[in-house]
């Protein structure tokens, strides 16, 4: 079999690059939280349904009453790790915001120390810690600037915590279907409870400026099916190590951009406090996919910003 077309590094490149964006185009929309998350998992549900049609509409038989049942949660989660996460970024900064949201693969490890009473090394423990001090750095730093930049950064905790929720329930039904099918279910899930929030809440669905239409198909379709269907062929040529520590260079590249479109300051303590989130973080996903590379075969990952 001949290599790709596209060399796998540049795929993934531009794969952060994709996912970067994200919280560019929501700084940018003058829309309320909910309304975003509500049309970026819309436009990509409409986008993804045509190839779920032509060729994985047939997995739905395999999904069953307690498939349906985590995804229906994994899709609650996400819906409100969205809208708690785009919520911060009226708050705080892309930068500190990012950082936080970075924090999930700590998350995801006290979930399944707790729920599936994985064993935690020292190591993990030593490197866990480490990312902790770099948040507290960045929400230091935040509160120097105001108390509702503290609070935005909170919010990217929280929304941080959902996301991870949504990984662990839909974990298990994630090994039996397909990507696209699997993703298909909980975004559309997704987006219905979005559609009822925003009706509880009382946001605005429409009418809007053609600028906001834009930034909410841009999302739909750069970071969400883009950056992550790049991460995902990526896979075929490159080890879930590699493309994990790609994504850690997300807060990176959207502090970059934000600095740049958005004339956002990058202070002191996000740059500290930011390198060791990501220094820790990073140790932590090689001690996690060492230890456990002769026990699981590489597999699809699920990237969510």
């Amino acid at each position: 079999m001949g290599g790709p077309k596209l060399n796998p590094y540049v795929a993934l490149a531009i794969g952060v690059i994709s996912v970067s964006t994200s919280a560019i185009l929501v700084k940018v929309s003058a829309a309320d939280s909910g309304v975003i998350a509500f049309y970026r998992l819309f436009f990509a549900v409409l986008f993804m349904v045509p190839i779920f049609l032509m060729k994985y509409v047939h997995e739905l038989k395999n999904i069953t009453k307690k498939d349906w049942l985590f995804s229906i949660i994994a899709g609650v989660f996400l819906a409100f790790h969205f809208i708690l996460w785009f919520e911060s970024l009226h708050y705080t900064s892309v930068t500190s915001s990012t950082v936080l949201v970075t924090l999930q693969p700590l998350f995801a490890f006290v979930g399944t120390f707790l729920f599936f009473k994985e064993k935690i090394s020292l190591k993990a423990i030593l490197c866990g810690i480490a990312a902790i001090v770099g948040s507290v750095i960045i929400s230091w730093g935040d509160l120097q600037i105001s108390g509702m930049a503290l609070f935005g950064d909170f919010l990217a905790l929280l929304a941080c915590a959902l996301v991870t929720a949504y990984l662990l329930f839909g974990q298990n039904v994630r090994k039996r279907l397909s990507l696209v099918t699997y993703t298909t279910v909980v975004y559309t899930i997704s987006a219905i409870v979005l559609f009822l929030y925003v009706l509880v809440i009382g946001e605005q669905l429409y009418p809007y400026p053609v600028a906001e239409w834009a930034y909410f198909v841009l999302l739909a379709l750069v970071p969400t099916l883009l950056g992550h269907s790049l991460f995902n062929w990526s896979l075929k040529w490159l080890s879930t190590s590699t493309i994990s520590m790609a994504i850690l260079f997300e807060p990176i590249g959207a502090s970059v951009l934000a600095y740049f479109l958005l004339g956002e300051p990058i202070l002191f303590t996000q740059v500290i406090g930011g390198g060791i989130v990501i220094i820790g973080v990073s140790l932590f996903l090689l001690d996690e996919r060492k230890s456990k590379a002769m026990l699981r075969p590489k597999g699809k990952i699920m990237i969510n910003d």
